[in-house]
């Protein structure tokens, strides 16, 4: 079963000069697929570069395998062996080769958008069914928004840039070039502000600012970015953004920054450049994380983290500290033991002096 999108047709040599890599085998045995390891098949490229998957090399039959250099191992018969310094980043080679072989889409606005017609829509845009694009518009060159992308009005899009179906942009949103915003996406929507009457209601306030996004950026699915309060809510050049994430309003990311799935950011918090937030990272609202920051999965951050480093837990520490203390917490029961041993000898010993 041919389970990649795009159709391939290598030889081994070919591959092996695509990833720089030194061949080992038959030069000339044909490449159609990219696989796994774990369930390699004859025509197919896959890779090994972790000690844990090498079990599975007696039933791989993938047909080449990208390997690291130095490892001791035999090709099968109609097998070939390719040695990298980094299995993996060949690998990624190989994937941006492949990908870079997809047909560029034919430029078209299908008769079932809508658009404003103060809109700026040059011609080498692509807009897929019932697209809506608001009054004063800016797309630039070579932009593709798949069916149903919702902009509202006063929204720029940067040359190829890449928005997925049912994202929506709010009013004022300014998306960079080269970016790509995932399916269900939503960019600009109200911050969560609002102020307890004396009756304990909540009065709504106005959120009036936008959200800027500079240039290859990555919002995963469903991911929300409010606009700010006043002025800007700000992505900087080259973030990463997985899905399920939530950036309040008034936040800064700096450029690099990488974050995984179910992050949580509170407003008004500014998150330095090359930061790396794991899967499920709670970060409380006007803290400052500095520059090359990394903060583990799950961990909740209560306050500011100003110096490079790992943190780890709830509430986030330094990862060597907080992984002492949860060595202590651990072995709790057992210090309770003692404890009441202790205890209990005391008491003896301080009855028979008595």
């Amino acid at each position: 079963m041919k389970l990649n999108k795009i159709s391939i047709k290598l030889t081994t040599k070919e591959v092996a000069d695509i990833v720089k890599g030194n061949l080992i085998g038959p030069d000339g045995l044909l490449i159609n697929n990219l696989g796994k390891l774990e369930n390699g098949k004859e025509g197919e490229l896959t890779f090994f570069s972790r000690k844990e998957y090498e079990k599975y090399f007696d039933s791989c039959y993938a047909t080449c395998i990208i390997i690291p250099k130095g490892y001791v191992n035999v090709p099968k018969p109609n097998q070939a062996f390719i040695e990298s310094e980094n299995p993996y980043i060949a690998m990624v080679t190989m994937l941006k080769y492949v990908a870079a072989l997809a047909p560029n889409p034919t430029p078209k606005i299908h008769r079932s958008a809508i658009i404003a017609q103060t809109a700026k829509i040059p011609n080498s845009v692509s807009i897929g069914a019932r697209c809506v694009i608001g009054e004063n518009c800016v797309l630039a060159n070579n932009v593709i928004l798949h069916s149903n992308v919702i902009l509202y009005d006063n929204v720029t899009i940067g040359e190829n840039t890449e928005i997925h179906s049912n994202a929506v942009c709010y009013e004022n949103t300014m998306v960079g070039e080269s970016c790509i915003i995932h399916a269900g996406a939503v960019i600009g929507t109200d911050g969560f502000g609002f102020v307890e009457t004396a009756d304990g209601k909540y009065d709504k306030i106005p959120q009036l600012g936008n959200v800027v996004i500079g240039n290859n950026v990555e919002i995963g699915a469903n991911t929300t970015i409010d606009c700010a309060l006043l002025d800007s809510t700000i992505i900087e050049d080259g973030v990463k953004i997985d899905n399920l994430v939530q950036i309040a309003h008034n936040c800064v990311i700096g450029e690099n920054t990488a974050m995984a799935a179910q992050v949580g950011i509170a407003g008004s918090t500014k998150i330095g450049k090359r930061n790396k937030l794991g899967g499920q990272v709670g970060i409380a609202g006007h803290l400052e994380l500095g520059d090359d920051v990394i903060i583990t999965a799950q961990s909740g951050v209560s306050k500011s983290l100003i110096d490079k480093g790992i943190y780890h837990g709830a509430p986030a520490k330094e990862r060597l500290q907080a992984f002492r203390l949860e060595s202590y917490l651990r072995r709790l029961p057992d210090i309770a033991v003692d404890v009441e041993m202790l205890k209990k000898h005391f008491l003896k010993t301080s009855e028979e002096s008595s």
